[in-house]
């Protein structure tokens, strides 16, 4: 036989597409012709393939061989046709036969002594294979096991191209991967605990109301008042994932290759603490062939912003379209790519270059020092801040006593009870918390009553509430009462709300 065909997959942005693989040996001048939309990584493939073959001690003779990756109109780039490839050339010589691979995906790098390395994007490609009604995959034996998260599914681990011969013509039997245990997941951090802060419950509190609904949170305080403290020990309060929300994140940090070999599962929500020299491709994603960025990365989680005013503005500016529609799409002259991004901001900055503003005896800026500076942050990104807190100077006495603190588990329990409460009243929708309203839902679940509503219009009308801190503030007012177990929104939660909006107009007077 000299033609074959050998079905694989490649990843473009998150969405996963079939190919062909099609190889051709003839008769002729020897050659390697590669045709299909390459890339130059996968031209490549023709040299690792050919000494690949040889190395594992097969056969390849002296003649013409085509490869052609269909659909030709679709760009194809890495080196996971490697395997594929191979074993088409393999079919085409007659030293297979095409019903070996029936029914089955193959997909691999290729090292020149015949091993199967491993290659990123294996638990999307496996999990719509399954869909696709594909009974089985051949993936590196370094892949298996996040190959096997995709349940019902054949998938068997391969070390080399020997053993790909030898299992496709029966010559060698594999056991395919087993399902790992529920147990079983990424290796957990070990988390730091809200038990070393001493002191700040003010600060304490807004955290805990901000991961209790998922809110935005902005911390403002001068240097050392436990701003990064309080923000690092967030993880160990997050509420645990379900089953679906690891699938969906686990499939993002596979194609980006940070899943681990022998727990790829991940169990506990992404924490991305991004530096301030980050550009914008790196926090949205983008590139030639878009990749997901940092807000990506951190779905389902935490995207920490450390000195939020040395961020480039351009760069915070992005992040205003993903932090209303939990998404980011990224276009291209060859398509568009959209990307989850629904995570909880967390940012924390001084109030002035030499953090010590508005306390005036201590503070060397000067009043255009600190405009500059404040002004980084503009009021469409501010309006996106759920909840702003100040973080104020530790005092000693606080330092000295050394007072037995609430811990992380305490809080915890308190986070996940209200997230229960949500979870029951949003059951048959898709919102998760409270910070995922919409406009039109917020009467059927945020409902008033007069006293209620009397307030919140004198608070529009003194603090210049713009529409959407008006919503902000109704959805904090939600957590707040979820917390305290009650269903109605009373005046108290109101004024707690409210206060978190009093510090733009303290440090932008706006």
């Amino acid at each position: 036989m000299s033609f074959s065909t050998v079905l694989s997959a490649s990843i473009q942005g998150l969405k996963v597409e079939f190919v062909h693989v099609e190889a051709d040996v003839s008769n002729g001048l020897p050659a390697f012709h590669m045709v299909g939309y390459l890339s130059s990584e996968v031209k490549e493939a023709a040299e690792r393939v050919r000494t690949a073959i040889r190395n594992s001690g097969l056969d390849y003779p002296a003649r013409k061989t085509v490869i052609n990756l269909s659909p030709a109109t679709m760009r194809k780039r890495g080196a996971a046709f490697d395997l594929p490839i191979a074993v088409s050339i393999l079919i085409s010589l007659g030293e297979l036969p095409q019903e070996s691979t029936e029914g089955m995906l193959l997909i691999g790098e290729l090292g020149l002594d015949g091993s199967v390395q491993k290659v990123p994007g294996i638990l999307p490609i496996v999990l719509e294979a399954r869909s696709a009604g594909i009974r089985s995959c051949i993936v590196p034996k370094d892949n298996a096991a996040e190959g096997a998260l995709a349940e019902g599914m054949s998938v068997v681990g391969v070390k080399n191209l020997e053993e790909v011969f030898c299992y496709l013509s029966g010559q060698l039997h594999l056991e395919a991967q087993p399902y790992p245990e529920r147990g079983g997941g990424s290796k957990k951090e070990e988390l730091l605990d809200y038990s070393d802060i001493q002191g700040q419950e003010s600060v304490k509190r807004a955290v805990e109301v901000a991961v209790a609904g998922g809110h935005n949170l902005l911390l403002v305080g001068p240097p050392g008042s436990g701003k990064s403290m309080a923000a690092k020990r967030i993880p160990g309060i997050l509420p645990p994932l379900t089953m679906e929300e690891s699938m969906e994140i686990t499939k993002i940090y596979s194609i980006m290759g940070l899943v681990e070999n022998e727990a790829p599962l991940i169990r506990q929500r992404p924490f991305r603490s991004v530096h301030h020299t980050a550009t914008r491709a790196a926090l949205i994603g983008g590139g030639l062939m878009p990749v997901p960025g940092e807000i990506s990365l951190a779905h389902g989680g935490v995207l920490f912003l450390d000195e939020l005013p040395e961020f480039q503005k351009s760069v915070l500016e992005v992040l205003r379209q993903p932090l209303e529609e939990h998404r980011i799409r990224i276009s291209r002259s060859h398509g568009s790519y959209i990307f989850p991004a629904n995570f909880m901001l967390v940012s924390a900055m001084n109030p002035c270059p030499c953090g010590c503003y508005p306390d005036i005896e201590r503070c060397t800026c000067t009043p255009g020092q600190i405009q500059h500076y404040l002004g980084k942050i503009s009021q469409p990104f501010l309006d996106r801040i759920d909840i702003c807190a100040e973080a104020p100077k530790v005092k000693y006495e606080s330092l000295k006593n050394r007072k037995k603190q609430e811990s992380s588990a305490e809080i915890r329990e308190r986070v996940c009870r209200a997230r229960e409460i949500q979870n029951r009243r949003y059951v048959g929708t898709t919102i998760t918390s409270n910070a995922l309203l919409e406009v039109k839902e917020l009467d059927t679940y945020c409902r008033l009553g007069r006293q209620e509503s009397k307030l919140m219009e004198q608070a529009y009308s003194a603090l210049r509430l713009t529409a959407r801190t008006y919503h902000k503030i109704l959805k904090v007012s939600r957590t707040i009462a979820d917390l305290e177990g009650s269903e109605k929104i009373e005046e108290k939660h109101i004024k707690e709300a409210i206060g978190y909006r009093t510090m733009d107009k303290k440090y932008w007077g706006r």
